[in-house]
C-alpha cells in the first residue's frame, strides 16, 4: 500500500471516519485532520446555499498535490477528500489527513495538503446569500 491512501471528489456526503481509517498506520505516532464545514456566514453575510463545482481535471490536480506533501514531509499515509455539488449549513465539505511519525509533522503536513488543495485543485464555490446576491469563489487561486 501506497502513502495516499485515498483521494478523491464525490458528490455524495463525506466520512471523517473513513479519512480516518484510511491514514490509520502503525509507524505514525501523529495523525493531523481537517475537515471544512459550510458556515452560515461568510464575511459577515447570511449564507443560505452552496455549492461547489470541480473541473474535470480536478482528481488528477489533487493527486499532485498529495504526492508534493509526500515527497516534502515524512508522511506515511496521507488522505483527501472534496465534495461537489450542492451542500447544507453544517455539511462537510473536505476532509484533509497526514499521519506522520511525529505530531507536528502531521499538523504541519496536514496544514500544506488543505492549503494547496485550495489554491491549487480546481474546484469552485458558489454560494448564495440570504439578501439573494450570489458569488463564484475561486478556490484555486
Amino acid at each position: 500500500m501506497g502513502v495516499i491512501r485515498l483521494l478523491g471528489i464525490r458528490d455524495t456526503e463525506l466520512s471523517v471516519d473513513e479519512v480516518l481509517s484510511a491514514v490509520g498506520d502503525h509507524a505514525a505516532g501523529g495523525t493531523g485532520v481537517f475537515v471544512g464545514t459550510v458556515r452560515e456566514q461568510d464575511q459577515g453575510r447570511p449564507v443560505t446555499l452552496l455549492s461547489y463545482s470541480a473541473h474535470p481535471s480536478a482528481e488528477r490536480e489533487l493527486r499532485r498535490v498529495a504526492e508534493k506533501v509526500a515527497a516534502d514531509f515524512p508522511v506515511t499515509a496521507l488522505a483527501a477528500v472534496h465534495r461537489v455539488g450542492d451542500l447544507r449549513l453544517g455539511d462537510i465539505a473536505v476532509v484533509v489527513a497526514a499521519a506522520c511519525p511525529h505530531r507536528a509533522e502531521a499538523f504541519e503536513a496536514c496544514r500544506r495538503l488543505i492549503d494547496d488543495l485550495k489554491h491549487e485543485v480546481p474546484i469552485w464555490k458558489h454560494q448564495v446569500f440570504a439578501d439573494g446576491e450570489a458569488e463564484w469563489v475561486g478556490v484555486c487561486d
